[in-house]
């Protein structure tokens, strides 16, 4: 009995072992085929296999999750303010000027790049941490958080930098206090008052205010007082920026109530130098020239018209250029005042070899009147290229001086008659001296030509006198 049944057991294993061969064959090949599978999961760019418990630690694809699971964003509305219907959330502000890129005179504006940083507690952020560390943040994280909404009153365009990645900084503590900063690029109206231009000094400002909460909302303040305006060293073509300062005040809206504002104010002084090389010595140089002609002969008349028409010509040049660089002002600038008043120094120098001429004209045509010239004597001959009668032209000495008729009766009686007193009633009228100088001038007039040489260049001195002295 006993030996069949171990006859039996042999012949189970027998039959078994075939198969437990057949599965072991195969068990092997699936562990290689989980192995090449976990491999190209893991498997770098580079090409190179990376361990997969190295894998499981790295954790930077999930740290914005993390960063916004320890924040609770997703338990709060960061659609309202902080502290909303409670008293007004207070966010200090901080500015820092980069630079001032451009002043335009013309668009009345100025484009300023700043770095503005806002201060503010936000208990719904507050997180716990063992080494009182803040964390730092980008841009995505301040599109689902609630952040001030400043803006700039009075701005044409603005933007903020995006070069490599958007300047803007999101910096969280432990105890919910929030630095948010951003770079920021801001084009603004500035007016301007060009009445002593140019040597004008302009006040401008950068002025910024929250959007849609008013006093009772949010409270805008410097954070650091008169500190909390910083600047760099500013160097501009046109201007010395004199002085930054910051102020605040409130600006009331009859539909929304009255809004915390803040003032970036800063005095900018004009250089004078680029305007002394290319308007006020081209003048005075261009008023100096028009008093040459008054050391040119009065019978040159070629020369001393073209020398007054070239300097008055050139003075409208100046003047036409001057005012397509600037803005079209309904009040009287200082250049204008020196430009005009110099263009009026030249057109009189014109207007005066004009009357210096008429007289000269009108004194040789009494001369010849006074020679009497017989009527066969041709007056063309007489004439010079210029249209005028000159006295080194004309030889008067040829004409015989024409006797007058004897009147023995008048000449007898005058030399019999004595002076008498004037009868009572009579009036002795005498020319007034005005009259009498401006004959003798009229009769003599190359002396006005004299007059001019020192007439014109004083008056043009005192003009300069009291000009630079109102405005410089």
């Amino acid at each position: 009995m006993r030996v069949a049944l171990l006859g039996l057991r042999l012949m189970c294993l027998a039959w078994l072992w075939p198969i437990t061969q057949l599965r072991g064959s195969h068990l092997p090949n699936k562990r290689r085929h989980k192995d090449e599978y976990v491999g190209e999961n893991t498997r770098q760019k580079q090409g190179g296999r990376v361990d997969l418990k190295m894998k499981k630690m790295d954790s930077t694809k999930s740290l914005l999750i993390k960063s916004e699971q320890l924040l609770r964003i997703e338990d709060h509305d960061f659609a309202m303010r902080p502290g909303f219907g409670g008293s007004a959330i207070p966010v200090g502000i901080d500015v820092q000027v980069e630079s001032i890129d451009s002043i335009s005179e013309v668009n009345m504006d100025f484009t300023m790049t700043l770095y503005l940083r806002h201060y503010w507690q936000d208990d719904r952020l507050a997180f716990p941490s063992s080494s009182n560390k803040s964390r730092t943040f980008d841009s995505r994280l301040v599109k689902k958080i609630w952040v001030p909404d400043v803006f700039f009153v009075h701005s044409k365009r603005s933007f903020i930098h995006d070069t490599t990645t958007e300047n803007i900084m999101l910096r969280v503590y432990p105890d919910g206090n929030i630095l948010y900063s951003v770079r920021i690029t801001v084009t603004a109206l500035c007016s301007m008052d060009f009445s002593s231009f140019p040597l004008d000094t302009q006040n401008c400002s950068l002025e910024l205010e929250s959007y849609a909460y008013n006093e009772n909302d949010l409270m805008l303040y410097w954070k650091n007082g008169n500190d909390s305006l910083r600047t760099e060293e500013i160097v501009l073509s046109q201007f010395f920026v004199e002085d930054f300062q910051p102020s605040f005040g409130l600006a009331f809206y009859s539909s929304t109530g009255s809004y915390n504002r803040l003032y970036i104010n800063f005095i900018l002084r004009r250089h004078i130098f680029f305007f002394m090389l290319q308007t006020y010595f081209p003048t005075m140089l261009m008023v100096m020239l028009s008093w040459v002609s008054f050391w040119i002969d009065r019978r040159a008349v070629p020369a001393r018209v073209s020398l007054g028409i070239t300097t008055v010509l050139t003075m409208s040049t100046i003047i036409t250029g001057v005012s397509a660089s600037m803005p079209q002002v309904s009040y009287v600038k200082a250049v204008d005042i020196y430009l005009w008043a110099s263009f009026l120094f030249v057109f009189l120098s014109v207007i005066e070899y004009a009357t210096v001429n008429y007289f000269t004209t009108v004194e040789e045509m009494k001369r010849l009147r006074r020679a009497k010239m017989p009527s066969s004597f041709n007056t063309t001959q007489a004439m010079a290229f210029d249209g005028c009668y000159h006295d080194n032209d004309i030889d008067l000495t040829p004409f015989s001086e024409v006797s007058s008729p004897p009147n023995t009766e008048r000449n007898t009686q005058t030399r019999n008659s004595t002076v008498s007193a004037p009868t009572e009633g009579t009036r002795l009228r005498r020319k007034h001296p005005l009259i009498e100088n401006l004959s003798f001038i009229m009769s003599n007039s190359y002396m006005i030509d004299s007059y001019s040489r020192v007439i014109f260049p004083l008056a043009y001195l005192l003009f300069n006198i009291i000009y630079w002295s109102l405005y410089a």
